[in-house]
């Protein structure tokens, strides 16, 4: 299978392609500066700053992952702006890019995430077809969906992958945790009741593997394990793991005000189910948080 990639030097990127070259596949990879993404990707990928650098070849898949990340820094309006131009804007540049080929690809896996739900209570179960709520994370997610569906056709199917928070070495949500979890000094944020819907990242790599191959699949799906957790036991399973306390616990609203309106992501949650992929007949490797850490640390 021949593979249009954006976003391949992310935490989550540099993985997938990975998979995919020693699966057998061939990558292309659209980047913003060729010399640093060959500093950090696999030399069998071939890079290119300009889609026209591609000469209009067919691609039997594209996975667009591109975007600046949502939780380094406060969301002012210059920020927001840059979040949804490196998606929405990037994913409406590859949409006229695709509608221009002759021959079409057979299937793109675009990314979104979790936040297409927007925050929401503990309670609350979140499968694909759950309502919203609205506000900044929805929109960004909803727009993001949007651009990616101007591509569905007879031959081309779209599936939008709603990520939750991926586990795994070397970068994530973990890369910044690890320190002062080793240090004692991690533990629950706020009440520690706020959900935390995680996928251990081979298990998101095997979705997506799996989305790729079964033709029957498009639309949504939740990426994330069948059990979310709250912050409270997320917390201690991670300090369990790396044999250590988990007592210091940081109010939101120290959050708040140091990082404004992004301090949402860590305060508040989601509860949600991958019901879609469940019903397909995918199973997970890692379904529970220990062993998920188990495996990681």
């Amino acid at each position: 299978m021949k593979v249009l990639f954006t976003g391949a030097t992310g935490f989550i990127g540099k993985t997938f392609t990975r998979v995919l070259l020693d699966s057998g596949h061939e990558v292309f990879a659209w980047v913003r500066n060729i010399s640093k993404a060959n500093e950090v990707l696999d030399h069998r990928i071939q890079t290119v700053i300009h889609l026209d650098d591609l000469n209009e070849q067919y691609f039997d898949a594209v996975i667009n992952l591109a975007g600046a990340p949502v939780a380094d820094k406060r969301w002012t309006d210059s920020r927001k702006l840059l979040l949804r131009n490196s998606r929405i804007k990037l994913t409406n540049s590859l949409v006229d890019y695709i509608n221009g080929l002759e021959q079409k690809p057979r299937v793109i896996l675009s990314g979104s995430a979790i936040g297409y739900y927007g925050s929401q209570s503990a309670e609350a179960f979140l499968d694909e077809s759950a309502e919203t709520v609205a506000g900044f994370q929805h929109s960004l997610c909803a727009d993001w969906e949007e651009a990616a569906l101007q591509l569905v056709n007879d031959t081309t199917r779209v599936c939008l992958l709603r990520t939750g928070i991926v586990l795994g070495k070397g970068g994530g949500v973990l890369g910044k945790m690890l320190l002062p979890f080793k240090l004692g000094l991690g533990g629950p944020i706020g009440d520690g009741q706020q959900m935390m819907s995680w996928i251990h990242i081979q298990d998101w790599m095997n979705a997506c593997m799996f989305l790729l191959t079964n033709e029957s699949l498009s639309g949504p799906f939740n990426l994330v394990s069948p059990n979310p957790v709250k912050n409270e036991k997320f917390s201690k399973a991670l300090a369990r793991a790396l044999h250590r306390p988990a007592v210091f616990r940081v109010p939101c609203f120290v959050l708040k005000l140091a990082m404004g309106d992004t301090s949402e992501l860590l305060c508040k949650g989601q509860r949600v189910f991958p019901e879609r992929l469940s019903a397909a007949g995918f199973q997970f490797e890692f379904d529970d948080i220990d062993s998920a850490f188990a495996e990681i640390l």
